[in-house]
């Protein structure tokens, strides 16, 4: 019997700034490779979110107006079922706005204070200056490939508080806040970044860690994934390194 994979996307219609639905492609593809039955369920607003249906949720980025159009749902409507898929340690991934609204609160630079989920402990606060860009950050979660290449474009500075750690740490670029050379959060499987649409094609290593926790919380068992060649990708993160030393 072949694995199979849920995904759930939440708000494709709305949140979906700079190809960010290229990271669930890449998910996608690298499933399907190995023989994975992977699927993709769009959840947009008025939709039911059934948390024990998922094995990773989506959630990308969009700018303040969109946030803005699904806070309600996504906080007072949906927010209880996410909070539970995050304490069950259902694996998300989360990009700037989405990453933003798993947080405590957004206060925009006018000082308007915006409730978010508080799903995850960080906070952001707004800014006029955007931090724009291509970027290189360094995690442990993949050793053996540990430089993560994205683009990152947010007025947002985000802060990480207690029990939620950076998923990287700055190497080129803003990350987080352009302070604390921290980019991202890990709290439980929830993973979060600045970067977005290019974030996982760049990063294949990075995909298959998703792809493998995620399937490690269905079974309750850990999983080793059949071996895929990342010639392509690495070629073109050797030429990204290239070009910003020259």
């Amino acid at each position: 019997m072949r694995e199979q994979l849920r995904i759930c996307h939440l708000y494709p219609d709305l949140l979906n700034l700079y190809g960010d639905r290229g990271n669930l492609q890449a998910l996608l593809r690298r499933a399907v490779l190995r023989g994975i039955d992977c699927r993709i369920e769009p959840v947009t607003i008025g939709e039911h979110f059934d948390p024990d249906r998922y094995d990773l949720i989506f959630l990308g980025g969009g700018q303040d107006a969109e946030q803005n159009i699904l806070r309600e749902d996504f906080v007072s409507l949906k927010g209880e079922a996410v909070k539970y898929a995050v304490e069950a340690d259902k694996v998300f991934l989360c990009i700037c706005g989405g990453y933003q609204m798993m947080g405590t609160e957004y206060i925009e630079h006018d000082g308007t204070h915006l409730e978010c989920l508080g799903a995850i402990n960080v906070r952001t606060v707004g800014k006029k200056i955007r931090y724009i860009g291509d970027t290189v950050y360094e995690t442990e979660l993949v050793p053996d490939k540990p430089l993560l290449y994205g683009f990152e474009n947010h007025s947002g500075r985000t802060y990480l508080g207690d029990g939620v750690k950076p998923l990287a740490k700055v190497v080129s670029g803003a990350g987080n806040n352009g302070e604390d050379q921290t980019e991202g959060a890990i709290y439980r499987n929830v993973y979060c970044t600045y970067s977005h649409g290019s974030f996982l094609p760049k990063n294949p290593q990075m995909t298959d860690f998703l792809l493998q926790r995620a399937l490690e919380v269905q079974k309750g068992a850990p999983v080793t994934l059949d071996y895929l060649d990342t010639i392509d990708e690495d070629f073109a993160r050797e030429t990204i390194q290239t070009c910003k030393k020259t």
